[in-house]
């Protein structure tokens, strides 16, 4: 038959308790060596019966390992205090940032005519002198604006007056070629018609000395 499992509580029979406590405590300090070992662990283990006596296992110092629990649980313990203390620090940061955000969206609703009956006579009259201030200074952005645009207006007027005179007289100089054209071409023709009819010297076509030629 196999061995049933122990019911886990305190052994009322002193001579049966003294005896688990001889098996369990080896068997204990056997598995802190054998956990030594086997993982490369620094293990300390430290038992103290029922009657007071101490009994120790350790693969390093015994007080260097308690050193040691003591300095990681002291910064386990500070980096617990920093983490709070940022943590406080955020939740303020953020109740204050919320507490601005309703603020601003209260200040719209007021500034759109919305929720005002909770508002006393003096915040209304300061709510009115904000909404007044504030029209006044758009009314004279938009006055700004409109001179500028009127100012652009007038001066790209001129620079286009400008251009039409530029084209008036180069139209006017394109006329006066093409007039002088035409004349040109008029008394080519008027030579022609005199030299066909043998008034001129055939040399004059050539560009020769004009002469005359008598027809009886």
């Amino acid at each position: 038959m196999g061995r049933g499992k122990i019911e886990i509580k305190r052994i009322e029979n002193t001579t049966n308790r003294q005896v688990t406590f001889c098996k369990r405590r080896n068997g204990l300090l056997k598995k802190a060596y054998e956990l030594s070992v086997l993982c490369d662990a620094e293990v300390a283990l430290i038992v103290f019966s029922s009657r007071g006596r101490l009994y120790e296992y350790s693969n390093n110092s015994i007080k260097t390992t308690i050193d040691r629990y003591k300095k990681a649980c002291s910064d386990s313990s500070a980096t617990s205090s920093v983490t709070e203390l940022n943590t406080q620090y955020y939740q303020q940061e953020s109740a204050k940032l919320r507490q601005q955000i309703q603020m601003l969206q209260n200040s719209n609703r007021h500034l759109m005519g919305d929720s005002l009956s909770a508002l006393t006579v003096k915040e209304l009259k300061q709510l009115e002198n904000r909404l007044e201030r504030g029209i006044t200074r758009i009314r004279s952005k938009k006055h700004e604006m409109l001179l500028a645009e009127i100012e652009y207006l007038q001066k790209r007027e001129i620079e286009l007056e400008n251009e039409n005179v530029c084209i008036r007289t180069k139209i006017a100089e394109v006329e006066r070629l093409h007039q002088a054209n035409m004349e040109s071409g008029q008394e080519l023709n008027a030579i022609q018609a005199l030299a066909s009819r043998n008034f001129f010297s055939p040399n004059i076509m050539e560009g020769g000395a004009v002469t005359f030629s008598h027809q009886d």
